[in-house]
């Protein structure tokens, strides 16, 4: 079974930074995006930003000019580089990846178990 592992999350303060990582497992023929989401109490789950194997990129509006997304494909890795984190980025931040586990396979979603990430004012 494919499982995602997030690290590198944990308490900032306001304007500091985080960089979190996401490695995939398991049975892999290919992945086809990897992305972030994250979901603050009493809102919906969101996406923050993904990037696609030939590296396209794509971010929330909210995010955008202070996250980074990056991967490695041989690694099977998605970075998240946080920069002038707000208050308001507070949230449990999930990794999530579209793979194909065979070559004749449906593409599943996968999604990681989650990691807090909290900004203090």
């Amino acid at each position: 079974q494919v499982q995602l592992v997030e690290s590198g999350g944990g308490l900032v303060q306001s304007e500091g930074s985080l960089r979190l990582s996401c490695a995939a497992s398991g049975s892999i023929f290919s992945i086809i995006t990897m992305g972030w989401y994250r979901q603050a109490p009493g809102k919906q789950r969101e996406l923050v930003a993904s990037i696609a194997r030939g590296g396209s990129t794509n971010y929330a509006d909210f995010v955008r000019g202070r996250f980074t997304i990056s991967r490695d494909n041989a690694k099977n890795t998605v970075y998240l580089q946080m920069n002038s984190l707000k208050p308001e980025d507070t949230a449990v931040y999930y990794c999530n990846a579209l793979i194909q586990r065979g070559s004749d396979a449906f593409a599943g979603r996968y999604w990681g178990q989650g990691i807090q990430v909290t900004v203090s004012s």
